[in-house]
């Protein structure tokens, strides 16, 4: 793996961490634990179990290096964001299991913060919260209603300001307000990510890296190079689990473009002083933040779903979509020049079939994924999640709503690639008949409705 995957794994590689993979799987072995996949979600397993038990043989296998995947590349939000709604978890669990998983994901941005300042992780943390600006009537209408839903839960604390208490957040063009929420902190993800191998490392966990796991069942991990034969088993390989069967994601790629360190006068201006993420209450998902080095990092979706599911380095980059993030950029901060553009980078999400992530143990083997591209926290409650029902443990965590849930399989391809690809699209055309008409959109509230939204 080379720095040029993100700029996160260029700035690892500057911090003096070369990337260099660390010893493959070197024949058959035994375990307590083998968990397949070294992103967020394996290592929060690994890590949450060798805290509760300091004994246990934790292998964790990584075809890659860890953090490879969207683990060293996302736009480095640790969020308390869930794919799906508050209102459509409580329609499938119930108000008070909807309230409370709610509830715990608040919690899980501060219980991140904590293990970072506790194993010393060096990742520019900073609880800032995120500030979605809206900068069209229409999308001012949207944040009212959204205010107005959340205060109906009683979980979230989400503010609505006018155009020039937003304006002093995030100083971007023709903001009319914004919705406020505490509940995210900016990271730099690489760091974060490579952290806590040697986290899990210090604390007598084994990674093995350039090992493909070849197949993943009770009691074994059959890869390339050996068979971990273990008591419990766990699947965390999120957009590349559509490699492993059952597919039970469909890999869709978010793109990033970032600039240089800006200066002091761009910043005088675009404000985001005090760590916040930001977006805006565009139909098609924008993300940005401020890095530690005053950097813009922004990115969004886009970029076509592949067929079959492919998952290829090609595919991380698109020409086309890096133009139309700089544009969107430069749209909502026009100060920006394009050679103040310096990186470009992509990779996969796994996206499940019904918008709702899911992690279960049953049989021997955990799984854990479909974050859609809201991973950065719900991994931590994943692998606190995970580590509990693999123990055994009577803990609050194991009866959250999400436990055991299982999305539909995606339908077979031509419909799936169609079905994604139109998605995507039609959420861009969406934007664009806001833009025309000035009124809500018939498209997103017609495709919203179809996935159950």
């Amino acid at each position: 793996m080379g720095p040029a995957l993100s700029l996160w794994h260029e700035q690892v590689a500057a911090d003096g961490d070369l990337l260099t993979p660390r010893p493959a799987l070197d024949g058959d072995t035994e375990a307590d634990v083998c968990v397949v996949g070294a992103g967020y979600t394996g290592l929060w397993t690994a890590y949450a179990l060798l805290q509760a038990d300091p004994g246990l043989r934790v292998v964790v296998v990584e075809k890659e290096t860890a953090g490879f995947g969207a683990s060293g590349r996302n736009g480095g939000w640790c969020s308390a964001l869930f794919p799906a709604s508050t209102a459509k978890l409580a329609r499938l669990h119930g108000r008070d299991a909807a309230v409370a998983l709610r509830t715990v994901m608040r919690g899980t941005v501060d219980e991140v913060g904590k293990v970072v300042a506790e194993e010393d992780i060096a990742c520019d943390w900073r609880k800032g919260g995120t500030v979605v600006l809206a900068r069209t009537p229409v999308q001012l209408t949207r944040a009212h209603a959204e205010v107005a839903e959340e205060a109906g839960w009683g979980v979230d604390p989400l503010e609505l300001l006018g155009a020039a208490e937003a304006s002093a957040l995030v100083g971007a063009s023709c903001v009319l307000g914004a919705t406020v929420s505490p509940d995210c902190a900016r990271v730099q993800p690489a760091r974060l990510v490579r952290g806590l191998a040697r986290a899990v490392e210090r604390r007598g966990g084994r990674i093995v890296e350039g090992t493909t796991a070849l197949s993943i069942g009770p009691r074994r991990v059959v890869t390339d190079r050996g068979v971990v034969r273990a008591v419990a088993t766990v699947r965390a390989a999120e957009a590349w689990a559509a490699e492993l069967s059952p597919r039970s994601v469909a890999p869709v790629y978010s793109l990033i473009v970032a600039t240089r360190p800006l200066p002091a006068s761009f910043w005088d201006t675009a404000g985001l002083a005090g760590g916040q993420t930001f977006s805006d209450h565009r139909h098609l998902v924008v993300y940005g933040q401020r890095t530690a080095d005053d950097r813009l990092v922004f990115g969004g979706r886009g970029a076509p779903y592949h067929w079959r599911s492919r998952i290829r380095p090609e595919f991380d980059r698109d020409d086309r979509v890096f133009a139309g993030l700089r544009a969107a950029a430069t749209d909502l901060f026009p100060a920006l020049r394009p050679d103040d553009f310096t990186h470009a980078w992509g990779g996969p999400l796994g996206i499940a079939r019904g918008w709702h992530a899911g992690v279960g143990f049953a049989g021997g083997t955990g799984w854990a994924g479909g974050y859609v591209g809201d991973g950065v926290g719900t991994a931590n409650l994943a692998g606190r999640t995970l580590a509990a029902l693999i123990l055994g443990r009577d803990d609050p965590l194991t009866t959250m709503p999400w436990v055991g849930h299982r999305s539909r399989r995606w339908e077979p391809e031509p419909l799936r690639w169609l079905l994604v690809n139109a998605g995507l699209r039609l959420m861009t055309l969406a934007d664009g008949e806001e833009k025309l008409t000035g009124r809500p959109s018939v498209i997103a509230t017609t495709l919203s409705r179809a996935l159950g939204g």
